[in-house]
């Protein structure tokens, strides 16, 4: 197995992280470490671990695709280098991955807050194509279902054979909702995805590209884009403007109310009068990149193994609303 562990900050946090995997129960993995940020790698060591060097930041998407390039292993598992992995975290995502062989992707029951509250139990998804962590700000031991939509890329484990199948991550997403895009063509593939509340991370949350940033609301929204123009069946990609209409007045909303992301977008210091043209931007983005989205759409839609009706179901019972999506 590899693990793969792209950095941008290279900092403490990444050592630490770097420590966890090289207390896993399991002996049988090699770590790579995708340096995107043109420092020098000095907290990069371990007895299995290497290191692949970029001039400049590639994205994550196409660090963990160079990662899975030079390896031959059976399974990739993806960790945020602001992450830290309980000692059976691999272990128990490998046993739930033998054990099931349909399922492509295993989610990890991520936390946060010093383990005191969940991040993630996998993702779910609103109509518009914008996703969210199952669980998020619940109570660190509150139970879900085994099934899962997808998981969530900061503590995820996937099967080679799916990755090689679909292709690996988006590399045009650069950042943020990657994970979604591969999670939703896995699900066209056919694949499943499973919770393991075993494996257990603890995650710091966004430190690297930062919680509120011009940077994170601009790709977030033009890749939320992308992920509906490239795998939407039609009735929902018509519905999709009106969802997002919807969201963006509870934005509005719960800015007034100072939650959700609007409001802390405004407390890091940026002006919300921003976030109307980060809007206009991602659109213009998504524009410009039609014709290639369509023709990834149209790939993913030949080589299907599910139909459009059975789609539509897997997202309801995974789904969010959008006034959810602008309260978290």
């Amino acid at each position: 197995m590899t693990v793969a562990v792209p950095t941008l900050a290279a900092g403490d946090a990444l050592a630490e992280c770097l420590r966890s995997l090289e207390s896993q129960t399991v002996k049988d993995f090699e770590v790579v470490v995708i340096d995107n940020s043109g420092r020098s790698l000095a907290q990069a060591s371990g007895s299995r671990t290497r290191v692949i060097v970029n001039k400049s930041n590639v994205g994550f998407g196409a660090a963990i695709n160079q990662a899975l390039r030079e390896s031959h292993a059976p399974y990739l598992a993806t960790l945020n280098d602001d992450a830290v992995a309980q000692p059976d975290w691999l272990e128990a995502l490998l046993r739930d991955a033998e054990a099931n062989p349909k399922a492509g992707m295993f989610a990890s029951r991520v936390t946060m807050d010093g383990g005191r509250s969940l991040d993630s139990t996998g993702m779910l998804i609103a109509s518009d194509g914008s996703s969210k962590q199952r669980g998020h700000g619940e109570l660190a031991m509150a139970k879900f279902d085994v099934a899962a939509l997808f998981p969530s890329g900061s503590a995820a484990l996937y099967r080679r054979a799916m990755l090689d199948q679909i292709g690996g991550f988006d590399e045009d997403f650069f950042l943020y909702c990657e994970d979604t895009d591969l999670g939703l063509r896995a699900r066209w593939a056919g694949w499943e995805c499973r919770y393991v509340a075993g494996a257990a991370v603890e995650h710091r949350y966004s430190q690297s590209a930062g919680r509120a940033s011009t940077l994170k609301a601009y790709f977030v929204e033009r890749n939320r884009l992308y992920t509906a123009l490239k795998n939407f069946p039609v009735a929902m990609l018509i519905r999709a403007p009106f969802a997002a209409v919807a969201r963006y007045f509870w934005h509005a909303v719960s800015l007034l109310e100072g939650r959700g992301k609007a409001a802390e977008f405004r407390k890091a210091g940026q002006s919300s009068a921003l976030l109307p043209f980060l809007v206009f931007r991602a659109h213009c983005a998504a524009l410009f990149r039609l014709p290639r989205l369509l023709r990834e759409r149209r790939s993913i839609f030949r080589s299907r193994k599910i139909s459009s009706r059975e789609f539509r179901e897997l997202l309801r019972r995974h789904a969010i609303s959008t006034r959810q999506v602008a309260r978290l």
